[in-house]
């Protein structure tokens, strides 16, 4: 009975010692401050260089009400849910100079930076007020938001396009370029202060991960995949946080008959209930200070015998891991995604590694824009998007899967991984380490002694 006694004191000391260093999540009113701060710093540094980088004088960002260009979303002040009416944002930067002029061509300021620069009173007409501010300029090009490449970059709407080309005169047309590689910039520089809490949201990321692929949410034989799930969306909903998709929990286990190791990832898995002896892959996201996280990870619920995740499942772990090395030591400035894909492949077929890969960048969108590396459906190039550079200041969800056949089994495991990172022009670092041991359920054994 001591020993007993002993035990579930020590159990309750671990979720106490659990919950209390539970990352920490701000209040609504200080994630709103540390947003528009960092909005500010982003105009004022991000901003002129992405647009000297470009070689864009002028940037015509607009939106009207609930249909917004996405981004227009990334310009407005925490506080602003959509823009108002119609909000056209004008950014000017003659080349060579350091500063952006910011102007709201609305009835209101946007935030700090954009000062409204229109008068209904004195100008009614708002296209009109436009169209002077771009002639007192006399910008060398005006980049608006179409793209080939990129849903992000290809946000204005045609009423708004041809609403433009019908004001401005046959010189000002001619000036029109494309802000895609403009819009890729901005989005997918990371800027030193944006950094430093990623890491942070990558760690709150990993401990609801850890929290509900444990004992605390999981009883084998009772609790389903889809249980886990919904455990997933409530924890983020309590915790004041975002998911921008709904998490999946899938299972492979040494059943003949299970075939989920070759379940297309255009098929969202059905429920099961999880069982000793199943292998669980989760696949996981959350917003947090407008950053997303994707992170994929995998436990092991051990059986009644089993002390630790069996040594044929933590080997065939080791060979996802070694394809994440050969991934992120290809990550090189200025060589495109599809270049990186291709080098990665050649070695992976030197090494008699079978796998795919299909990372990409994350920041302002879990699927942002940046260098496509592969997708899961297309192990060649893509064309657009796996042609843009990689730059340094970014972030990628490291993503891929390695395929080992598993003797044990004797089926294939598919060790399904991605991970948080960040590239700094010269290496890659995960923004909270990664995940190197399968994780085991129950733990509270091991941490126990027994």
């Amino acid at each position: 009975m001591k020993k007993l006694i002993l035990t579930l004191l020590a159990i309750g000391v671990l979720i106490q010692i659990s919950e209390a260093q539970s990352p920490a999540v701000l209040s609504q009113r200080a994630q709103a401050n540390v947003v528009d701060q960092w909005l500010e710093e982003r105009i004022q540094t991000v901003l002129p260089a992405i647009m000297e980088r470009e070689g864009i004088d002028m940037w015509l960002v607009m939106s009207r009400e609930y249909n917004e260009d996405p981004v227009i979303r990334t310009f407005l002040p925490a506080t602003w849910f959509a823009a108002r009416r119609r909000t056209m944002l004008l950014m000017y930067k003659p080349q060579g100079t350091e500063k952006v002029e910011a102007m709201a061509v609305a009835r209101y300021d946007v935030g700090k930076a954009f000062k409204k620069a229109w008068d209904p009173e004195v100008q009614p007409d708002q296209w009109k007020k436009l169209v002077e501010l771009i002639q007192e300029r006399n910008p060398k090009k005006i980049a608006v938001n179409f793209s080939k490449d990129y849903g992000h970059a290809d946000g204005l709407n045609i009423t708004e396009y041809n609403t433009l080309l019908e004001y401005l005169d046959e010189s000002s047309k001619a000036k029109i370029v494309s802000g895609q590689n403009l819009a890729v910039g901005w989005f997918e520089t990371r800027t030193p202060s944006e950094m430093a809490t990623y890491k942070h949201l990558q760690t709150i990321a990993n401990s609801i991960i850890s929290d509900g692929l444990s004992e605390k949410v999981i009883t084998p034989g009772v609790t389903t995949t889809d249980d886990v799930v919904w455990w997933y969306r409530e924890r983020i909903a309590e915790m004041k946080l975002d998911t921008w998709f709904h998490p999946t929990v899938d299972i492979q286990r040494p059943d003949p008959d299970s075939q989920e190791h070759l379940r297309s990832f255009a098929v969202r898995p059905d429920s099961q209930v999880i069982m000793p002896g199943d292998l669980l892959h989760i696949d996981f996201g959350i917003t947090y200070l407008r950053l997303n996280t994707d992170t994929q990870q995998l436990a092991y619920v051990l059986k009644a015998d089993e002390k630790e995740v069996p040594k044929y499942l933590s080997e065939a772990f080791k060979v996802g891991n070694r394809l994440q090395d050969i991934l992120t030591s290809q990550f090189i400035t200025g060589r495109t995604g599809n270049e990186i894909l291709k080098a990665t492949r050649t070695q992976m077929d030197k090494e008699g590694i079978k796998g795919s890969i299909y990372s990409h960048p994350m920041g302002y969108h879990g699927h942002a824009s940046g260098p496509t590396i592969g997708m899961w459906d297309n192990q060649g190039d893509t064309k657009g998007a796996g042609d843009y550079p990689l730059y340094p200041n970014t972030a990628y969800a490291i993503e891929l899967n390695a395929v080992v056949f598993v003797k044990e089994w004797n089926k294939e495991v598919r060790i399904m991984l991605e991970e948080g990172a960040f590239f700094d022009g010269k290496k890659v670092t995960y923004l909270d380490g990664r995940q190197k041991e399968i994780m085991p359920i129950s733990r509270h054994r091991s941490y126990l002694g027994n």
